[in-house]
């Protein structure tokens, strides 16, 4: 698998721009560490919290089915009152959210409404009692409301930690060394080519000296005699041509004065 590169020609905009990508990985494979990070620590943090909540749910729900207990040993079956007096919810949810490193997060808030469903009830007897045991089943629903929004962004946080951890090793085992290798597939192929034109003008530099080689010793003997032995010759063109048409108008000029 680290073998494997991008199938692309070498060229040095090609070799720019998988650069670039590589930057660009990097930077994305950081941002994603840091987000995992910051999602495990608040992770470990809701744990906590409800390993807490639960063990006091626990006491809770103990006490308030021992003060149920006693309100019904005290004032009998007080159920068909609360229901009868119950005409619409007064503990009521609200959801919202809460973002922790762009993910979303739920959280559920209690909200009270509406009259109170235990008026009526323990007029007669009981009515500490039953007063002791609404509040110990409010408190309860407190815990449960807390829990269950502790425990949804636990199962979401589990979701969005392993799916960025995915993401985290697929960029730095698989990614990066793909641009990694294309970069050096390029960068060789590159070298490769600068090479051979390096040789290419070394050959036809070497071609060039063969040739003026040959053209130095292809002189003729009447030339190299004219040569002194600093390359000049040895007597004026100018003058040679100058005799020489001299004397071919001096034998006329005998002739015809002759």
């Amino acid at each position: 698998m680290s073998a494997a590169r991008d199938s692309v020609f070498p060229t040095r905009m090609n070799l720019q721009t998988t650069k670039v990508r590589l930057k660009g990985a990097q930077t994305g494979h950081s941002l994603l560490k840091r987000k995992s990070e910051a999602l495990s620590i608040r992770f470990v943090d809701i744990v906590k919290k409800i390993q807490e909540a639960k063990l006091s749910m626990g006491k809770v729900i103990q006490e308030a089915s021992f003060s149920l207990a006693e309100v019904t040993y005290v004032a009998g079956d007080i159920g068909f009152q609360v229901r009868e007096n119950a005409k619409s919810a007064s503990y009521k949810l609200i959801s919202k959210q809460e973002n922790v490193s762009g993910v979303l997060l739920p959280v559920f808030e209690k909200t009270v409404q509406g009259g109170n469903a235990f008026e009526l009830a323990g007029l007669s007897r009981g009515g500490t009692r039953v007063k002791n045991s609404k509040e110990s089943y409010m408190a309860a629903l407190d815990i449960l409301v807390q829990l269950a929004s502790l425990q949804t962004a636990f199962l979401l946080l589990d979701e969005i930690i392993k799916l960025t951890n995915r993401r985290v090793a697929a960029i730095e085992y698989i990614i990066i060394p793909r641009i990694e290798n294309t970069i050096q597939y390029i960068t060789s192929e590159l070298d490769e080519q600068d090479r051979e034109e390096f040789y290419r003008l070394k050959k036809v530099q070497s071609k060039n000296k063969e040739s003026q080689a040959i053209k130095d010793q292809n002189l003729t003997t009447s030339e190299i005699d004219l040569l002194d032995s600093s390359g000049f010759y040895k007597v004026d063109l100018f003058d040679r041509s100058f005799r020489i048409i001299s004397s071919i108008l001096f034998i006329r000029w005998q002739e015809h004065t002759g």
